[in-house]
């Protein structure tokens, strides 16, 4: 089953790509949307077979494939990875909805987009650290030549930026893995046998360093970070949504899986750090969104304020906390997703994204009403309003940080009150007052602008309301992850886990 979401997108990629010339762009597109699907409908199944209440990995798929180094195929799902499928699965297949209907170079552009969703899903579901750096690294290729050829005009330059950045961080990610594996003698790179390895905790300090800025580079944390708002702004619509999405949550799930999986007495170590850094992204982030220009822009440095809860709540490590990371990387995905995708709308429509030339496009008759109306429930759900998943995530995070950590946690809270004043003055001047004469005749929003940002707002309300349905799936696994010895115990007197 986990083979098949690997397998169904990778051999899509390559039927598209070998596809007759005779194909018009649009029925690649559907072609491409039906791949996704059908991965997403698996996706499904596995989710639905899952146990939430077993605390060790379901679904593992294990073949020797490098004896000498101890390198093996080893798939595995627990509840950290199930509900991060589903947002790459989700979000894969309205990004494809999402691309343009007349786009150049189609096959590629289709097959590249599902190879992000191999590399993705394979980096969630792999339980051998060789397997997770090959997953890891396999959607930068894909996601460079996106940017590079479908971007905007700096495209160049951001996709050389991009990969450039990213190449460091799976520099630093190797040899933190390597370290582990041969420095404890185990000879293997499974996860399971390298959580017990015992290291000093002096090498313990020094692989998690690099560990940490590997990841940071890719979430990113502040000073890390200026890769990113360049390959948003160059980046097209669907990509972005892919970008901040899914692509940042690599990030996350890396430190939360291997930093603290792996280095549990190295990370309380360095957690007080880590949530000073965290308040500093936090409000450097939401600080330079005030002062963008560009729609685009705002959206990718409130990713990169929003980001630093989840670093933030992953200092804390306590269950609470944890369970707020999980919360808060879903949360992000999905609004992130939908604000980058009305973004693109505006853009589409009236040709610019300069919040100083637009206004007034909240008209009725002559402005996007439905665009900027979806567009002020995002900017709601990513300030926290009740209602809506931001809210729940936020709270948590807060709520299971302040024990541990209170004022890097009042700082971060700081944070999400100015993500209301940027997010304000962008939609202030964007969709109120009189509509502006640069965009006095519009183009009608068809239901292909409207569908993806529908979905995602249902999805957005649904969670919000009964975000239960967010954390049953880890619940069971987050006590084994921050405290494997009491849980291990545990197991043996009950084995059914109650």
């Amino acid at each position: 089953m986990l083979s098949a979401l690997i397998l169904i997108p990778f051999i899509g990629a390559g039927l598209l790509a070998v596809l007759p010339n005779r194909f018009s762009s649009s029925q690649v597109k559907w072609v491409a949307i039906a791949i996704a699907s059908l991965a997403f409908v698996v996706n499904i199944i596995v989710g639905y077979q899952f146990d939430p209440n077993q605390i060790s990995f379901q679904f593992e798929e294990v073949i020797p494939w490098i004896d000498g180094i101890g390198f093996n195929y080893h798939l595995g799902i627990d509840g950290l990875s199930l509900s991060l499928l589903f947002l790459n699965s989700f979000l894969t297949v309205l990004a494809l909805m999402s691309s343009d209907r007349d786009l150049p170079r189609p096959r590629l552009y289709y097959a590249l987009m599902l190879l992000i969703n191999v590399g993705v899903s394979g980096a969630f579901i792999a339980q051998d650290l060789l397997l997770f750096f090959l997953f890891y690294e396999l959607e930068i290729i894909p996601l460079y030549l996106l940017i590079a050829i479908w971007g905007g005009k700096r495209r160049a330059y951001a996709a050389t930026k991009f990969l450039i950045y990213t190449a460091v961080s799976g520099i630093l990610i190797l040899a933190a893995f390597l370290g582990i594996a041969f420095l404890s003698g185990a000879n293997t790179f499974d996860y399971e046998t390298l959580r017990s390895a015992g290291l000093p905790f002096e090498i313990q300090l020094v692989l998690l360093i690099a560990l940490l800025i590997g990841f940071g580079i890719k979430i990113p944390v502040f000073p890390f970070h200026t890769w990113l708002p360049d390959a948003h702004v160059e980046a097209s619509t669907p990509v972005s949504m892919l970008l901040a999405g899914v692509l940042l949550k690599l990030g996350t799930y890396g430190l939360l899986r291997f930093g603290l999986g792996l280095f549990l007495e190295a990370w309380s170590y360095l957690a007080p750090w880590l949530a000073v850094a965290a308040a500093i992204s936090a409000l450097y982030g939401a600080s330079c969104a005030i002062a963008q220009q560009d729609m685009k822009k705002v959206v990718a440095y409130s990713s990169i304020g929003h980001m630093a809860f989840i670093l933030l709540s992953l200092a804390a490590t306590t269950r609470l906390s944890i369970i707020a990371t999980i919360c808060q990387t879903i949360a992000h995905g999905l609004i992130s997703a939908l604000l980058f995708f009305l973004v693109g709308v505006v853009y589409k429509k009236t040709g610019s994204r300069d919040v100083n030339q637009l206004r007034g496009l909240l008209n009725p008759e002559r402005g996007l009403p439905v665009t900027g109306s979806l567009t002020i429930l995002a900017a709601m759900a990513s300030a926290g309003i009740p209602g809506m998943v931001g809210f729940v995530a936020e709270f948590l995070v807060f709520r299971g940080s302040f024990p541990i950590f209170p004022i890097p946690t009042l700082f971060c809270m700081v944070g999400t009150g100015l993500t209301a004043v940027y997010f304000l003055l962008m939609i202030n001047r964007v969709f109120f007052g009189r509509l502006s004469d640069m965009v006095t005749y519009l183009p009608p929003v068809g239901w292909g602008d409207r569908v993806p940002a529908i979905a995602l707002s249902i999805i957005i309300f649904i969670l919000g309301i009964q975000p239960n349905w967010m954390v049953r799936w880890s619940e069971a696994q987050v006590g084994r992850l921050i405290a494997p010895e009491t849980v291990a115990q545990v197991t043996v007197l009950n084995p059914k886990g109650d």
